[in-house]
Formats: structure tokens, C-alpha cells, sequence
């Protein structure tokens, strides 16, 4: 039915109107079994708030939306400024959507597909079931993922794994031989496991050079300087601590560096650190890392989303950026 209205909803759901509203509205408010329920007919229906339908009419600016996790990390930070660079000169508004968990990911995901407040969406680092492709593509709502791909979207990601396996081979070349490495813990279901990926490819290149990487010396724990830090400080506890030490983040390898000179340990002829990101900072403190081009992720997904709200008809893209080792002073 092309014109069902938000009657014809609630009759059909078997509940009352209002109901309807906080599911198109609020679906976090409103108990998933109800919510299951109303969403099923609003597909059944081709149900499209009429409010905002008009609104969207009247608007003379678009609208691109932006969902991530952990968005005041500085990787997540750059990404964003590439994404604001790109809208800079462009008649669309940027709107950014916190997540801090799955439930609030797919109440966002039902809520903006039914209203129609963005004309296209950006998912940083997000992972997403088929229920939320199946939702966004049913309801056109384009969107453009880094970091997690999938054939309905185009995606902008790199390849963490490699990344790991750059960081061994870099330092196994510059002759190290205790490997350690700091990474994430506890890392919540909305967030994309990066830092798994990127030991496992450093793990891998280790044990391929005939080296270890002994299980004591991996220290994982939620993201943050001070975490890093006490990571560290556990690595550098060991009877026999790493002679270098590969972080998942520049933040982590900043606090990794704190500790090792609060030890008065010279970085890198006593340890050598190496990050992963090249956030601002990194310059500015002098630290080896692998290089992935963050605000060139964000200005890309901006310019692959607007091509396929220009033409519909556009195939999807999957772009793929190149990391790099950046050699600085802590190697």
C-alpha cells in the first residue's frame, strides 16, 4: 500500500498509535517483542511518516549522517575532519550519532530508515547483522562503510592483519628479538575487533621468522593512555621484557612510551615502541608507526556516498587504502 497511514499501522500491529510513533521515533523505548512486531507491519505496509516526508520536501539542504563508536578517539577524530573537509563546500549538514552499544546501533539504524532524516549514511568501524542491511536497503537509505565491508554497501577498509605483519617484519629487520604487544580488551559487540586482527598478523610474521610471541607477553586492556601505560609496566615487569613492543593505537603506544620513561628507560636502545594509525601526535612525539589514511577514509566515503545518491544506478565500490610503515625516533 503506498499510502498506509499510522492508523492503518497500529490496527494492523494491534496497538495503539503513540506506540507506533516511539518505534518510528525512540525504538530503543519500546520493548524489542513490540517493536519486532510494529517494524514487520511498517515493511508489510510501505509505511512512510508523512511529517517528515514533508519536511524533507521543504528542506533546500541535504543531510549525511555519520554513526561511530569511541568518536572522541583520535583516529575516529581524523576520520570525521575528512569526512567535514569533503561536506565543507557542499549543501549537505553533517549529523554525528554516538554509539555505545548494539542496541542504540540498530535503534538508530530503524529510526533514520523510517524518518528519512539523512539523504545517505556513513558507518564508521560499526559491525552490523542482516537485519540492519536488510532495513537500510529496503528503506534506500544509502550508506557507505569503513572498515567492514559488504557487497550491498561500498566500503572503504584496510587490511589490519597485513598491518600486524608489517610491524613484525619491520622490527624483525631492524633486529629485535623479544616481541611484545599491547592491545584492546573487553572490546563491546558494536565495535569492529581491529586490534585482534592486527596481533593476529604480527603473531603470524613472528612465527614464520622462527620467533615467538609468548603469551605472557601480550597485555590487553581497554583502550586508554593510563591502560597502556599499566600494560606496559606489566611487559616491562617480565624477567626478561621485550626489547620491542607493537601497540594497536597510537594512543596505547603513547602510554607505553610514558611508562617506559617514567622507568628512565632510553627508547629506543632499551625498547623500541611502534603505534598504529598515525594520529597528529605521532609526529610530534617521534614515534614509528604503521601509517592508514584516516581523513582520506573520511573524504572518500563522502565522495562514494554522493555518487550513488547522484546515480542510483551506480555500481557499489570497495575501496581498499594502502598502510605504510612510518619510521620515526622510537625504533
Amino acid at each position: 500500500m503506498a499510502h498506509s497511514t499510522v492508523y492503518d499501522v497500529a490496527n494492523k500491529a494491534g496497538v495503539s498509535i503513540a506506540t507506533v510513533s516511539r518505534v518510528v521515533n525512540f525504538p530503543d523505548k519500546v520493548n524489542p517483542e513490540t517493536r519486532h512486531k510494529v517494524l514487520s507491519v511498517i515493511d508489510q505496509l510501505g509505511y512512510v511518516p508523512k511529517a517528515e516526508a514533508a519536511a524533507r520536501a521543504r528542506k533546500s539542504a541535504g543531510r549525511i549522517g555519520v554513526l561511530a563508536p569511541f568518536f572522541t578517539y583520535p583516529s575516529f577524530v581524523q576520520r570525521l575532519r575528512g569526512v567535514a573537509n569533503a561536506l565543507t563546500t557542499l549543501p549537505y549538514e553533517l549529523t554525528i550519532y554516538n554509539v555505545d552499544s548494539t542496541a542504540r546501533r540498530d535503534s538508530y539504524v530503524t529510526s533514520l530508515s523510517l524518518t528519512r532524516r539523512l539523504d545517505g549514511l556513513i558507518l564508521m568501524a560499526l559491525p552490523f547483522n542482516q537485519a540492519t542491511v536488510e532495513r537500510l536497503v529496503n528503506h534506500s537509505m544509502e550508506t557507505v562503510s569503513i572498515e567492514v565491508t559488504h557487497p550491498s554497501f561500498s566500503s572503504i577498509e584496510i587490511d589490519d592483519h597485513a598491518g600486524g605483519r608489517m610491524a613484525a617484519e619491520y622490527l624483525i629487520q631492524k633486529g629485535y628479538r623479544r616481541f611484545g604487544f599491547i592491545g584492546d580488551t573487553d572490546l563491546p559487540e558494536h565495535a569492529f575487533p581491529t586490534s585482534d586482527r592486527r596481533l593476529g598478523g604480527y603473531r603470524a610474521a613472528i612465527h614464520e621468522a622462527g620467533r615467538a610471541l609468548e603469551p605472557s607477553y601480550i597485555a590487553l586492556a581497554v583502550q586508554s593512555l593510563q591502560n597502556a601505560k599499566n600494560c606496559m609496566d606489566r611487559l616491562l615487569d617480565l624477567p626478561e621484557p621485550p626489547d620491542a613492543v607493537f601497540c594497536a593505537s597510537d594512543t596505547q603506544a603513547l602510554g607505553a612510551l610514558k611508562a617506559a620513561r617514567v622507568r628512565g628507560l632510553r627508547v629506543p636502545d632499551d625498547i623500541a615502541i611502534i603505534g598504529f594509525d598515525d594520529v597528529d601526535i605521532a609526529e610530534y612525539v617521534g614515534l614509528t608507526t604503521i601509517r592508514q589514511h584516516l581523513e582520506e577514509s573520511g573524504r572518500l566515503a563522502v565522495e562514494l556516498l554522493l555518487a550513488r545518491l547522484e546515480n542510483r544506478s551506480r555500481p557499489v565500490q570497495h575501496v581498499r587504502l594502502t598502510l605504510k610503515v612510518i619510521e620515526r625516533e622510537t625504533t
